[in-house]
């Protein structure tokens, strides 16, 4: 098997798991950048221990054109094209998983529920602000 084929198999068996802000634990949940640095932690792209945010992610990695499977895509503020303020797991150059719909609030699997907040597969191209790929695969290890 793969590098990516096991880390897209890694990132499905979390799907569900309750969005907390911060998170980095499968058992107490994971923010954006938690759950993409436990996926590539897990296969070994990143040390163990490594933290850090979604615009630190992108900052990490070499860009990449398109959506395909293993790559990571970002998305920037509404208002400041500049500042990435979210990170999800590509499956395919359609489909990303990642922990979405939670925020700062969002710090229990109560308030992940009350917003819908988990790892949830949704579509890439028809949501907006779409900043850029990185190819975590494409890079030296740490």
């Amino acid at each position: 098997m793969e590098l990516v084929d096991a880390a897209v198999k890694y990132a499905w068996a979390f799907l569900g798991t309750p969005y907390r802000w911060g998170g980095d634990d499968p058992m107490d949940g994971f923010d954006c950048s938690g759950f993409v640095i436990e996926i590539l932690t897990a296969i070994g792209k990143l040390p163990r221990g490594y933290d850090t945010t979604a615009a630190g992610l992108f900052r990490r990695f070499p860009r990449a054109g398109m959506g395909r499977p293993g790559n990571l895509v970002f998305w920037h503020a509404a208002s400041d094209k500049q500042r990435i303020v979210h990170v999800e797991f590509c499956l395919d150059n359609m489909l990303a998983i990642g922990a979405s719909g939670g925020g700062s609030k969002t710090t229990t699997i109560e308030a992940a529920i009350r917003s819908n907040a988990f790892i949830k597969i949704r579509p890439i191209r028809s949501r907006e602000h779409v900043a850029g790929f990185v190819d975590p695969f494409a890079a030296k290890l740490w």
